[in-house]
């Protein structure tokens, strides 16, 4: 009786256990999958961009994203500090950290003492510290080369968006950057979290004390575009408001010098992405870095890299070891000349770096999840390690449950820093030591903010209620396509189908590569014969504060791009006041949905335009009007 007590416990433990780890595999694939389906959007706006450009009536709205800032937005290198300090006067009620260059470890830790205490450093200190990391950074080369001898180890750090907190655990636990303690840290040091811009200044400020101790790489989100849809431009904004804008600009410079990658003792290539099969290293050490989003619009010229790559032709371009192209005729756009063809070739080998992903299979793809970079295999792994006599790559990037993932039979390091990023509980964050035998030693942590820790089972509720909530947006904001699908197998109108036919209308449409059959019961009804109540997944959602004017068609069109038409607006208003008119409301609205290939009525259109004009002085404040088209959940 007691063995067989003893048995029925365990296979109710391993029952409950399992259905536990279910639910938080399937809650994490909703997160990546949207996030990955969202930066697909993210890098075809850049095409609605080319698109605005060639057919606005008013480019020079928009043709400030494809160059670089000007010289008279910013301030000369050998002027900033004493520029700055002449312009901007800190009052004698500012009681922050008061920065006198050159710095010393005496500020950095300053700085540290008073972001764990919520407070800001004043503006004009700001300033004058990206001025001098723009400086220290411009003499950086592409790739930077370090070596263990002078050090026991050296510490890599990944993806930390905004966790100011996980970057205080790390110095806590691995002790502060200085000559004995070298650190990397892997790009992605802003965007998503609270605390981005508080990171960036701690990490400038240990560069410009210890400009050969600590190393940084450029991440996909130090970028201008990605940095409006994921919130490091509203943090900026919202805490330096007189002095933003000229933040932002000097940021947008400094982004662009950072280097590209890091290797250590010429054996372990760091960079945050990964490769393709045309990553040349040395070709990336010799291209000018800061140039690399100029030409950004020429790319929808041209093919596709990664198919050309599949034809007869062989490849598009042959990038030799010193850095020339030679484009294949068949492949070269008519339009576009060798020096440009050239910047194309720039580009794409920054766009592998930044973006690419590694997968079990050999080959090289496109990255279809991501809309950027490559999928790359062991073989593309094993062929660059021979090219270059390299033991290991280390690269970020990408969500991992446990803070790191090893790929490619050892050869490839998967290493993220940020913990619970999707969710308070959801992953853990972690660091890599590397000692001079080049062994890693990982070391795993989780920010708590909860005093009393939560135990699995609450974690994992926690972490697939809010991620249930996220697809069950994403499915309202295509209500109309779902609804169509659905229709398909139910010819006779009954509201009711398979759930097999429930599932690959849920994926035909929003192409997620979810496990729809295990996610029904958490979206949708059945009944007792079995067959799914389609229209249900839509019963507990509704559009926030509807307009009447409204046609619904175009209120889920609205909410369905509420992100995209925030940034492009975030845009046109280069003076920040939230207002645009409305004769460019209406051009670029028609020119998004015609780009787009959406058939929006202009009567519905006129309509709208006059309900939102409220005091009839010819413009709207766009962020009010976009927040009424928002997914609201009835329960709430």
């Amino acid at each position: 009786t007691v063995i067989r007590a003893a048995v029925l416990i365990q296979n109710w433990y391993r029952f409950t256990m399992a259905r536990i780890e279910m639910r938080r595999r399937y809650s994490l694939s909703i997160f990546q999958s949207i996030e990955y389906a969202d930066e697909q959007d993210q890098l075809q706006l850049s095409n609605f961009f080319t698109f605005m450009l060639d057919h606005c009536t008013h480019p020079e709205s928009v043709s400030h994203i494809f160059t670089s800032p000007s010289a008279s937005q910013l301030v000369d290198e050998g002027l900033c500090l004493a520029e700055f300090e002449k312009k901007i006067d800190v009052p004698d009620s500012y009681y922050g950290p008061r920065l006198s260059f050159p710095l010393t470890v005496k500020d950095a830790s300053a700085l540290l003492h008073a972001f764990r205490n919520e407070q800001l450093l004043h503006a004009r200190y700001v300033l004058q510290l990206l001025c001098e990391t723009r400086r220290v950074l411009k003499e950086m080369p592409n790739i930077t080369h370090l070596s263990t001898s002078y050090s026991k180890e050296i510490t890599v750090c990944g993806d930390l968006h905004g966790n100011l907190d996980d970057l205080l655990l790390i110095f806590y636990k691995n002790g502060l950057p200085s000559e004995q303690n070298r650190y990397v840290f892997n790009g992605d040091f802003v965007d998503r979290g609270k605390n981005s811009m508080e990171i960036l200044i701690i990490l400038f400020a240990f560069l410009l004390i210890y400009p050969n101790d600590l190393h940084l790489n450029r991440g996909n989100h130090e970028d201008y575009i990605m940095n409006l849809r994921y919130g490091f431009t509203k943090e900026v904004s919202r805490k330096y408001k007189d002095h933003g804008e000229q933040i932002l600009c000097l940021l947008r410079d400094v982004f662009s010098w950072l280097p590209l990658a890091t290797i250590i003792d010429s054996k372990v290539l760091i960079l945050h992405g990964g490769i393709s099969d045309t990553t040349d290293l040395d070709f990336l050490n010799a291209l000018e870095r800061n140039k690399d989003q100029v030409k950004e619009r020429i790319l929808t010229t041209r093919p596709s890299k990664h198919t050309a790559n599949q034809n007869a032709a062989g490849k598009t371009q042959h990038i030799s070891s010193s850095g020339s192209t030679e484009p294949s005729g068949s492949n070269l756009p008519p339009d576009l000349a060798l020096k440009e063809w050239k910047q194309v070739v720039c580009y794409l080998q920054i766009l592998d770096i930044l973006w690419s992903d590694p997968r079990s299979q050999n080959g090289c793809t496109p990255n279809k999840c991501r809309g950027g970079g490559c999928y790359f295999g062991p073989d593309v792994t094993a062929k660059l390690f021979e090219r270059y006599n390299l033991k290991m790559l280390i690269r970020s990037h990408e969500f991992k449950p446990e803070g790191y993932e090893i790929s490619h039979n050892g050869k490839v390091i998967t290493i993220f820093s940020a913990s619970n990023y999707y969710e308070e509980g959801s992953n853990r964050g972690a660091y890599i030591k590397l000692n001079p035998e080049l062994v890693p030693r990982f070391v795993q942590y989780r920010v708590s903010k909860h005093t009393c820790r939560q135990n699995l089972r609450e974690r994992v509720g926690t972490i697939e209620s809010s991620a249930l909530k996220s697809l069950r947006e994403k499915i309202y904001a295509h209500r109309s396509e779902l609804t169509s699908a659905f229709a398909q197998y139910d010819p006779n109108g009954t509201g009711r189908i398979s759930v097999n036919d429930w599932a690959a209308a849920m994926e035909s449409v929003l192409q997620l590569e979810l496990p729809w059959r295990m996610l029904r019961p958490q979206l949708a009804q059945m009944n007792p014969d079995g067959e799914v109540d389609f229209m249900s997944c839509f019963y507990d959602l509704k559009i926030g504060q509807p307009i009447k004017e409204v046609q619904p068609a175009l209120v889920e069109t609205l909410c369905r791009y509420r992100k995209d038409l925030e940034i492009i607006f975030n845009i046109i208003d280069k003076d920040h006041s939230g207002l645009i008119s409305l004769e460019e409301f209406v051009q670029t609205w028609k020119l998004f949905t015609s780009h787009l290939g959406i058939d929006v009525y202009d009567e519905a259109l006129d309509k709208l335009v006059l309900s939102i004009d409220h005091n009839k002085d010819g413009y709207i404040d766009f962020s009010e009007f976009l927040e009424a088209f928002h997914v609201v959940h009835r329960l709430e």
